[in-house]
């Protein structure tokens, strides 16, 4: 395999800030206080990623060496596929996160956000052989929906785009195998709603195996109609059905403000 690492430059940039990347990163912001606060962080390692809306292929991503609970709307890092810095920022950001979110950017331009964790229940799954299994109802959504990309060591190569994008393909979800889980979507709340599910997903797993009981095998047939109940309201969502995402955003405004600095 050949190794290409990453190397980030820097371009400072005085343009003004349009409304719409102000919204993404105040989404964005939100996004890394949710998933701190839902306990799916792992101190300045995994990332989570907003598109900013635009003719460029600009994305926002947090600055390497703060909590996800100290990320705030400002602070945010705004990069391009190429991993230039185009902002005036005292803030650096880590090449692997780089390396996994600029992949999908620059391959789904409907990935508005990408999540990606590195939890205890995840990873265990992702290191299982027959990875996640469709034995509740909260895994369904994921049945035949669900990308696998194999462990090639830490991901601060960019020769392993490619193959990141190949194992997403068309899909929302993806299991790093041997590393952890990620998620993507067209709004914040899309993308965090497919993670919190997906980690559930992994947890009842892991207690279904613990039991020591057998589970219950649900046809291909049913498996399949079930996943098509959860596309149809995910197609419901986009067009226009609450997503409970400005919920979220107050609970942050009561508790946590400071995200939209």
């Amino acid at each position: 395999m050949a190794v290409s690492p990453v190397s980030i430059s820097r371009a400072a940039s005085s343009q003004p800030m349009s409304a719409e990347e102000r919204k993404a990163r105040v989404d964005l912001a939100g996004l890394y206080r949710l998933v701190a606060r839902a306990g799916l962080d792992d101190l300045f390692a995994t990332h989570i990623s907003a598109r900013v809306p635009g003719p460029h292929e600009h994305f926002l991503i947090n600055p390497y060496g703060l909590l996800f609970a100290q990320v705030t709307a400002s602070n945010l890092v705004k990069v391009d596929v190429d991993g230039k810095i185009v902002q005036d920022t005292p803030y650096s950001i880590n090449p692997a996160g780089f390396v996994i979110h600029s992949a999908i950017h620059a391959a789904r331009p409907d990935a508005m956000f990408i999540i990606h964790t590195h939890t205890v229940h995840g990873i265990a799954v992702s290191c299982l052989q027959e990875g996640l299994l469709p034995l509740a109802q909260k895994s369904l959504r994921y049945y035949n929906r669900i990308g696998y990309h194999d462990y090639e060591g830490k991901a601060d190569d960019l020769d392993e785009r490619s193959r990141l994008v190949r194992d997403l393909g068309e899909k929302n979800a993806l299991i790093l195998r041997n590393h952890g889980l990620l998620t993507c979507g067209p709004t914040a709340m899309r993308a965090y709603h497919l993670m919190l599910n997906l980690e559930k997903s992994c947890r009842i797993q892991l207690e279904v195996m613990k039991s020591g009981g057998t589970p219950i095998r649900l046809s291909p047939e049913l498996l399949e109609h079930a996943a098509k109940q959860y596309d149809r309201d995910d197609r419901a969502g986009e067009n226009g059905r609450p997503d409970g995402w400005p919920s979220l955003l107050a609970l942050l405004d009561k508790h946590e403000p400071d995200y939209r600095d």
